[in-house]
């Protein structure tokens, strides 16, 4: 793409707590990190020069990882060389900001990932004037609002640094219209400044599949039913949802037994990380411990595998963005059931692509699975539908939307220096 004078041509992307090369599942790395990786490198692609800078935590190959001809990693030293709770990266910030100062004549623009990464950007976006695009993921105010009894609240300072975030950013990205509207609602945010970008799937790694081929790859029984969650483990994930509703439809049906399975794939997470080592005695409580089987974090071409060994994905989280597993599963031809809240009613089309369930309670969970397990030509139609519905969802268009609204902060950022200008002119 030839890059215009209404675009960057360089741009600053921060994702200080996290690195986009990080995998997916392990610790403090998802769904952002995916997000971060795919935009940074379509943007790379559309003639952009990106930098993604990121916290050294010690497990970097290098200072500088070069990912492709216009995309670069950047490990900034802010604290130990050692990876450091989420929870006192706040501390770390004004060092991590400080040592972009000395770069930031070099870009365009910041885009931030993150209330931590704001603030840094928003530092950036005093000292140098950088226009600021601000993805926020989740919300403090909105996750408590959302929180499960058994999670943790997010902290006041985090719902201040994201409201400075708001009030200072050129333009905000949300995920989805519901997104857009919690940050007017929770935030006051201006409605003219959010621009709203959907997330996207790699159309490459997850696609429709068979599952009887994987199944004997993976070593899977051919005739069990398999009911598949992917996540980070933590309570705002919530699978033990889904063991509860297991343990109902065997209660239910002792017959099923012999044919149900539940498969669990991720790592503990968050500062309640202790709280995955519940899951398994909780089975057991249940009676289920049999049929549900944990296993670590996977690379995407073995989660691809996984999903297409299912019979139907389960996302039971209490507050989602967006729902990148959800969109995953879809590409690969797999009904979801989810929860009906956040940026889940719009990555699952209810009764066209899977069923949205309404809370947390393990009988109504327990139902729709059981619609789903059931009906074996409702999941072929659910699955088809599925995979036509994400096919529409491309990180080059989640990329190209990205660029429209750097062009909108562009255009704001010179309206700003206009009218400052002007100011000082008026002062004299």
């Amino acid at each position: 793409m030839d890059v215009s004078v209404d675009y960057p041509r360089r741009v600053a992307m921060i994702s200080l707590h996290t690195s986009p090369l990080a995998v997916p599942g392990v610790g403090d790395a998802g769904g952002l990190n995916v997000y971060v990786n795919e935009v940074a490198r379509r943007l790379g692609e559309r003639g952009l020069h990106v930098d993604v800078f990121t916290r050294d935590d010690g497990t970097a190959p290098a200072e500088v990882v070069e990912v492709s001809e216009n995309l670069r990693v950047v490990h900034v030293p802010a604290g130990p060389r050692a990876v450091v709770a989420k929870e006192q990266l706040p501390d770390l910030v004004p060092e991590f900001a400080a040592r972009l100062e000395s770069r930031a004549s070099a870009y365009d623009l910041v885009h931030s990932h993150y209330w931590l990464s704001g603030m840094a950007g928003l530092a950036l976006r005093r000292s140098h004037g950088l226009p600021l695009v601000h993805t926020m993921h989740t919300m403090a105010r909105v996750k408590n609002g959302a929180r499960p009894a058994a999670g943790p609240t997010e902290p006041d300072l985090r719902a201040l640094g994201e409201s400075q975030i708001v009030f200072g950013a050129e333009t905000l990205t949300a995920n989805t219209t519901d997104e857009a509207a919690d940050l007017v609602r929770a935030y006051g945010a201006s409605p003219d400044k959010i621009a709203v970008v959907p997330p996207g799937v790699d159309l490459h790694t997850f696609h429709p599949c068979d599952q009887q081929q994987s199944r004997e790859l993976l070593g899977v029984d051919p005739e069990v039913q398999v009911v598949l969650f992917v996540g980070r483990i933590q309570p705002l994930k919530a699978p033990d949802v889904l063991i509860r509703a297991v343990a109902r439809l065997v209660e239910r049906e002792p017959r099923r037994r012999e044919r149900l399975r539940l498969i669990v794939i991720g790592s503990a997470s968050g500062p309640d990380a202790g709280w995955s080592g519940t899951l398994a005695p909780l089975a057991a409580e249940l009676g289920v411990g049999d049929l549900v089987e944990f296993r670590p974090h996977a690379e995407r071409s073995e989660l691809f595998r996984y999903y297409c060994v299912s019979d139907v994905v389960g996302v039971p989280s209490y507050s989602e963005s967006f729902g990148l597993v959800a969109l995953e599963a879809q590409a690969c031809g797999r009904p979801v059931v989810a929860t009906d809240a956040g940026g889940l009613r719009h990555a699952v089309h209810d009764g066209h692509t899977g069923r949205l369930v309404e809370g947390h309670d393990a009988d109504d969970w327990a139902d729709a699975l059981a619609e789903m397990l059931d009906h074996p030509a409702e999941r072929v139609r659910l699955g088809a539908n599925a995979a036509a519905h994400a096919s529409r969802f491309s990180w080059s268009t989640t990329a190209a939307a990205t660029l429209e609204a750097y062009g909108e902060a562009l255009r704001a950022a010179r309206r700003r220096a206009f009218i400052t200008g002007a100011w000082f002119e008026r002062g004299r």
